[in-house]
């Protein structure tokens, strides 16, 4: 009996030597959202699905990465979750004004250009200056 024990306490701590060190998310984050590190928290799991490969804290604080789906809360951060954060902005002169919008340019012609957001949403600005 005292073996059976010793054998199973022996085995409850070998099961934490195990573990893997993952990083997982506190809240949920949504789509094309910015990864802040304070949504984030460190813990260890026994294992992690097939083609995922855990994102280090160390790669978190080197660089700045934006949410590739929407993520639940409790969810291990993979690297294909993740992409790496790209500015992208368009600028506008409009003479004496200078407007710089995040995003990127999806239409344009001779009276007014669409830009989509990073977050999806698309903005419509005239040339001329108008909002209308």
């Amino acid at each position: 009996m005292l073996r059976l024990k010793s054998l199973f306490l022996i085995l409850i701590f070998s099961l934490n030597l195990q573990a893997i060190e993952v990083i997982i998310t506190n809240s949920k984050i949504k789509y094309k959202e910015m990864i802040n590190i304070n949504k984030l928290s460190p813990a260890k799991v026994l294992s992690v699905k097939k083609f995922c490969i855990p994102i280090t804290i160390k790669e978190l604080k080197d660089n700045k990465y934006i949410a590739n789906r929407f993520l639940r809360k409790g969810t291990v951060l993979c690297k294909n979750d993740i992409s790496i954060y790209e500015k992208k902005s368009v600028l506008f002169n409009f003479g004496v004004i200078e407007i710089e919008k995040q995003g990127k340019i999806i239409f344009e012609n001779s009276e007014y250009i669409k830009i989509r957001r990073i977050d999806g949403q698309i903005d419509k600005i005239y040339k001329d200056g108008r909002l209308q």
